[in-house]
Parts: C-alpha cells; structure tokens; sequence
C-alpha cells in the first residue's frame, strides 16, 4: 500500500481549532483536545444564545412599554388592545424607543386609541 502523509491536513485543522480558542483560559487555549472541547461548548452556546437574543430584546421592549404605559395609568396589555383594535400597527421594539425618546408622542398615540 502507498504511504499517506497528513501533516498539512492534520496541522491545519488544529490550527483552526486552535486559532478559534485563542483567547480562552488556561490549557484551554493550548492544548488541542481541551480546546476543541470548548471550542464545541462554546458554539453549542452561541447558537442558543443566538435563539436567546431575540427572547431578551423582546420581554425588554415589553418591560420598556408597561413602564411607560403605567405612568399613564395603563396597563401593557391594555395598550396593545387598544392599539390592535384601533389598527395602529408599531411593533414593539419601535413602542419601546417612542416611549423612552418620546414621551409626548407616546402619550398622543395612547389618547389616540381611546
């Protein structure tokens, strides 16, 4: 059988994996089997993290309304009743921005609704 020579492969892989843990504590950073184990855990969360992001930006733009909501003295659902039946179709994230930067405005779209 011909002889198969796999330095450039093989060096080449951990350098990668190596380069992806540059930054890490610790044996975590030099030894190759240690970092490709975190190199593993570490996407594995950033792919949850990434599916997270999206659930924390929301319940924090809801948190932002209902603040703002109740120094008018209303509730969060209360407003997104109102504003769902009177057809005024601002997202949350945008809500959020106009109750924090634009209180007036905000106000004007609660009175609005009634």
């Amino acid at each position: 059988m011909v002889r198969v020579k796999r330095g450039n492969v093989a060096r080449k892989r951990r350098k990668k994996i190596l380069a992806i843990a540059s930054g890490y504590r610790g044996a975590h950073s030099i030894l190759f089997r240690v970092a490709n184990q975190q190199v593993m855990k570490a996407l594995r969360y950033s792919y949850i993290g990434r599916k997270q992001k999206k659930r924390i930006f929301r319940r924090i733009w809801i948190s932002r309304i209902n603040a703002a909501s109740r120094l008018n003295g209303i509730s969060y659902s209360q407003v997104i009743h109102k504003f769902k039946k009177s057809n005024i179709d601002l997202n949350r994230k945008m809500l959020s921005q106009i109750a924090i930067l634009d209180t007036a405005t905000f106000q004007s779209l609660l009175t609005i609704t009634d």
